[in-house]
């Protein structure tokens, strides 16, 4: 099966409770993986958007990234890791988050706020929570290793309607709206308090 096959035609999706286990199945490697939604966030555009076993795929992310070319060296990141930082970490370390974290914001009543010493923007421990169970009731993912996962992700940033991702998607007709969502939030923690 062809890399991008197992995440457009995959033989299931998996939910969170399979994923923050002891048996977690997915591999300690690098590779791409694939987030579909039974209920997409209000304002989401899912025309044309590819669906499976009865969800739509609005997102898709690798890990590690392409290694920097200061010289630096590359990320040790896993997949693995990477997708159990999604579903269970918080907005500072989770770009998906961040975003449904944004679009989530009315119905969840949360909101982004600057948090501890380092002043980290997340959406505070019970905004989180709230995300958290949320995505635990509505995404589910896929993955698949690959050696150089970038290289895929940039294949179907170009080939798919994900609306959720931003980096190399300005082709998408959400992007300016996605992004001036996340940046209201950023702005209005901003005015808000630090939270200890």
């Amino acid at each position: 099966m062809a890399p991008e096959d197992a995440l457009l035609s995959p033989a299931r999706l998996y939910r969170a409770e399979e994923i923050r286990g002891r048996d977690c199945p997915i591999p300690a490697a690098p590779g791409v993986y694939a987030w579909y939604f039974t209920s997409p966030p209000p304002l989401v555009p899912v025309s044309g958007c590819h669906k499976q076993h009865g969800a739509v795929l609005l997102y898709v992310g690798i890990s590690p990234k392409a290694p920097p070319s200061n010289g630096r060296p590359p990320s040790r990141q896993t997949i693995r890791s990477r997708i159990r930082s999604h579903y269970r970490g918080n907005a500072s370390v989770s770009t998906l988050r961040l975003t449904l974290g944004s679009l989530l914001a009315n119905e969840l009543a949360i909101g982004l706020r600057r948090v501890g010493s380092s002043m980290r923007l997340t959406f505070g421990r019970e905004g989180e929570k709230r995300l958290t169970d949320w995505m635990a009731e509505h995404a589910q993912v896929v993955w698949t290793p690959a050696d150089h996962p970038w290289k895929l992700e940039e294949e179907l940033i170009r080939t798919c309607v994900l609306p959720l991702n931003l980096d190399q998607n300005r082709h998408s007709s959400f992007h300016s709206q996605l992004s001036a969502l996340r940046a209201a939030q950023r702005a209005q923690a901003r005015l808000l308090p630090v939270e200890r």
